[in-house]
C-alpha cells in the first residue's frame, strides 16, 4: 500500500510537472506587448516643456487619472506658447503602437487657432534630453490627432513633418502636413489608433481598423516647416543651437526613437497605450524567438 501511494505520488508530481513546463514554454506565435503606461505615474517617461528644464511637468499639464494619460490646462490662465511632449524612455525602431484618445472640453486661452482639438504623438523623436530648453517641437514624425469641430470634414491620423519629410509615390513629400483618408470624427468620442512603424522603411497609420496613410522613408529635412526656407525657419521652433547639426543632416533617413505624447493647448486623453517591438530574436532555436519578429537581433538570443 505504501508502495503504491508513493507511485502515485510521483505520477502527480510528474504530471504536474510536465504541464508547468508546458506552460512557461515560449509560443513563438505569442504577441508579447509592452504596456507603455502603469496607469497610476509616469514611470519610464519624461518630460519636456518649452522654457523649461527637462521633467518639469509646467502646472501639473500632464496627469495620471482613472487610468488614463490626460492633458489638462485647469491651472492656466493663458496657454502662453507652453508646448509640450512627453516621451517614452525607451527608443524603438520596428514596431506596432496601438492607443485610444479623445479630445474633450475647451481649448486653453491663448492657444492658436489650428490647435483647437489638435494633438499628436510623435515617431522617431529626438529624445526629450536633447531638446534644447526653449524648444516647441521635437525633430519627429507626427502621428497628428484632430477632432471635428462639428461641421465641415476633418481627418486625423494625418502626418506633420517637425524637422522632417517623408517619401510618397517615390517622391519626396515637403508638405508639413499631409491628410490621411480617415472619416471625421466630432465630439468627445473615444478613437482607437494603430500605427506599423518599420524603421526607416515606412509608416502607416490605422484608424478603427481601417487603413488611412502610409509614407516612406522618414527623413530630416532641410527646413523645420518649410523647405522653402530651409535654413532658416529652426529659430521659429527655438532651435538655434543644434540647427546646423540637424540642417547638416539633411536627408538622413530616421530608423528610430522616441515616442512623445503632445500638449499643446487642446485638452486630451489616452488610454490603453501599448507596443509591440517587431525587432527581436529570430532564431528559431532560441527560447526567445518569435514568429512576428522582422528585423534581427541577435544579441537578444537566449538559448
Amino acid at each position: 500500500m505504501k508502495h503504491t501511494l508513493t507511485l502515485l505520488t510521483c505520477t502527480i508530481v510528474f504530471f504536474i510537472s510536465c504541464k508547468t513546463n508546458t506552460e512557461t514554454t515560449n509560443n513563438p506565435n505569442t504577441e508579447n506587448w509592452i504596456q507603455l503606461f502603469n496607469g497610476k505615474d509616469f514611470s519610464n517617461w519624461e518630460i519636456k516643456f518649452a522654457g523649461h528644464q527637462l521633467n518639469d511637468n509646467y502646472k501639473n499639464t500632464f496627469v495620471a487619472q482613472d487610468s488614463m494619460i490626460r492633458v489638462r490646462y485647469d491651472n492656466y490662465t493663458n496657454f502662453n506658447g507652453k508646448f509640450g511632449h512627453m516621451y517614452y524612455k525607451t527608443p524603438f525602431s520596428y514596431y506596432k503602437l496601438s492607443f485610444d484618445y479623445r479630445f474633450v472640453g475647451e481649448q486653453i486661452e491663448g492657444g492658436s487657432h489650428w490647435n483647437v482639438r489638435n494633438s499628436g504623438v510623435m515617431l522617431h523623436s529626438q529624445s526629450a534630453a536633447s531638446n534644447e530648453i526653449g524648444q516647441t517641437f521635437p525633430v519627429s514624425v507626427e502621428l497628428q490627432l484632430l477632432g471635428g469641430l462639428g461641421e465641415a470634414d476633418r481627418t486625423t491620423a494625418n502626418v506633420c513633418t517637425p524637422g522632417t519629410a517623408v517619401v510618397m509615390n517615390d517622391t519626396i513629400n515637403f508638405d508639413h502636413c499631409i491628410k490621411s483618408s480617415s472619416k471625421t470624427y466630432h465630439g468627445d468620442q473615444w478613437v482607437h489608433v494603430d500605427a506599423t512603424v518599420m524603421g526607416g522603411e515606412y509608416m502607416e497609420f490605422i484608424i478603427n481598423n481601417t487603413n488611412v496613410l502610409r509614407f516612406e522613408k522618414p527623413q530630416v529635412n532641410g527646413g523645420f516647416i518649410s523647405e522653402k526656407q530651409a535654413g532658416k525657419d529652426w529659430d521659429k521652433a527655438q532651435i538655434i543651437e543644434t540647427k546646423n547639426n540637424w540642417i547638416a543632416k539633411k536627408g538622413h533617413i530616421l530608423t528610430k526613437g522616441y515616442i512623445a505624447l503632445q500638449a499643446e493647448s487642446s485638452p486630451i486623453d489616452f488610454k490603453n497605450l501599448k507596443l509591440l517591438d517587431l525587432c527581436g530574436c529570430m532564431d528559431k532555436k532560441a527560447k526567445n524567438y518569435k514568429s512576428y519578429y522582422v528585423k534581427n537581433k541577435p544579441e537578444s538570443c537566449e538559448y
